[in-house]
């Protein structure tokens, strides 16, 4: 018996096999979310340089793989042991073994929640290409909601391509087909598009960076153009809810820019689960 023969008959194997191989993957969504805006902003430093006719000074060498992991107070290198998704982070009590200098949260709830959504994504489409287009799909979501809280980016290098990708799977179709994720990708990236310049001539302000036009064009064409009206709506009332939330309880200013990126991510997972489901009831509801 094969692996695929295998896992379409033990379903609850294959949800086991997804969930701990989310585990793994959300330990190096956490490398992606703290060190590609690091090596984004060196690759800008170069290029400015070359355009002041300068020669940009020499940095260690960055990549998502090297070099190891290392403590940010001490410079103790990670051992493989104590880089077990969750496991290592309660083991250590959330402190560096060396200087016992606080880990952060975030990791064990970064490789927590992309360990559970891959599990979700076997449960919900079983041994299937809708379920590795869907977990390809959450793993990017969670990587750009990460880098835009930290850094209010969003890399081209994620959100482009995840929009190539999600107009490919539509050539067969595996979410949408080809005309609706096309007309997606437009409608999309023009209706965000339209509201900055909107915000913009009217305020002076810019009221969004670009890389949410082609996020929201990445879910167009993922899911259609018909999944757009709801993933508007939903991540426009989480991002107003949580907004007033920081102003009221938190004391954050109106002036400090809240990332619309995690609201988009948010909204783009719930339309590909519930998506049909929660527009069919408005529709119900409405007629």
């Amino acid at each position: 018996m094969d692996i695929a023969t295998f896992f379409t008959h033990a379903p609850t194997a294959w949800i086991a096999f997804a969930t701990v191989l989310g585990l793994l993957v959300g330990s190096f969504l956490n490398v992606v979310i703290h060190r590609l805006p690091l090596m984004m902003e060196r690759d800008w430093q170069v290029q400015c340089a070359e355009l002041r006719g300068e020669t940009a000074p020499e940095q260690p060498s960055l990549t998502l793989s090297s070099p190891r992991s290392r403590c940010p107070s001490c410079g103790h290198g990670i051992h493989a042991w104590e880089n077990i998704p969750i496991i290592s982070w309660l083991l250590l009590r959330g402190k560096c073994s060396a200087c016992a200098a606080p880990i952060s949260m975030r990791y064990p709830l970064v490789e927590a929640l992309t360990g559970l959504l891959t599990g979700l994504a076997a449960w919900h489409f079983g041994f299937t290409a809708m379920a590795a287009g869907a977990i390809v799909f959450t793993w990017a979501l969670i990587a750009l909601a990460g880098i835009d809280l930290d850094t209010q980016l969003l890399p081209d290098s994620i959100t482009l391509p995840l929009l190539w990708l999600g107009l490919a799977l539509a050539l067969f179709p595996v979410f949408a087909d080809l005309p609706s994720a096309v007309i997606g990708a437009m409608a999309g990236y023009l209706s965000l598009w339209s509201v900055y310049w909107l915000f913009k001539l009217l305020t002076g302000k810019e009221g969004m960076g670009y890389g949410d036009f082609k996020l929201l064009a990445a879910l167009g064409a993922w899911m259609g153009w018909q999944m757009l009206p709801l993933v508007i709506l939903l991540s426009s009332l989480v991002g107003a809810v949580v907004g007033i939330a920081l102003i009221l309880g938190a004391g954050r200013g109106r002036s400090v820019p809240i990332p619309f990126g995690p609201y988009l991510a948010a909204a783009g997972l719930i339309a590909l689960y519930a998506g049909k489901a929660l527009t069919n009831h408005y529709l119900a509801l409405v007629l």
